[in-house]
């Protein structure tokens, strides 16, 4: 797919102030955070590891999106366990939320899970959750990141469909270039 990412970089530069958020034990999810950003132009000032990032940062953005891998069972990567208590405890009204999970398929009854976990425990923090974008394309059993049958998030495997990575990124930021 081929995206004018001129027009949606404009639409995000009208936008509140946006900011990424990433667990990241491996690399990976960081990868994917900063090829987020590049797409969109946001500054690296405000890419955030949340292994190094106070959480009350979160409050300096109106426009969020929260980047997790998911580990062992299902779980959320673990810097993002502490953070997400912090992040429980703020009012986060007013604010969007777009999630993105990166998980490896052949965990079929956990895939991408974590951002599940991070939906959960911010639902009702009075942010508005955006960025649904379809999970079809991979083959799973069960994910906590599905919510009343639709993913709550853009869904990524880097492990087994590195390839499909970049056109589902352009995919969502359609999707979530829509909330203005």
């Amino acid at each position: 797919m081929s995206v004018n990412f001129v027009n949606i970089t404009l639409k995000f530069k009208q936008m509140k102030k946006f900011g990424i958020f990433y667990g990241s034990m491996t690399g990976t999810t960081a990868d994917v955070a900063n090829r987020i950003a590049a797409k969109l132009g946001i500054d690296k000032e405000d890419v955030h590891n949340v292994a190094t990032t106070a959480p009350s940062t979160v409050g300096d953005y109106e426009n969020l999106i929260f980047a997790t891998s998911t580990w062992g069972s299902g779980d959320v990567e673990e810097d993002w366990l502490d953070y997400l208590d912090a992040l429980k405890a703020m009012d986060l009204r007013g604010h969007r939320i777009a999630l993105v999970g990166v998980g490896d398929e052949t965990m079929a009854d956990t895939f991408c899970s974590g951002v599940g976990i991070i939906y959960d425990k911010l639902k009702d923090s009075g942010a508005y959750f955006i960025g649904s974008y379809p999970a079809d394309v991979y083959k799973f059993n069960h994910s906590d990141a599905i919510v009343n049958g639709e993913p709550i998030g853009l869904l990524l495997d880097e492990t087994n469909h590195a390839d499909l990575t970049d056109g589902r990124i352009d995919g969502w930021l359609l999707t979530i270039g829509q909330y203005r």
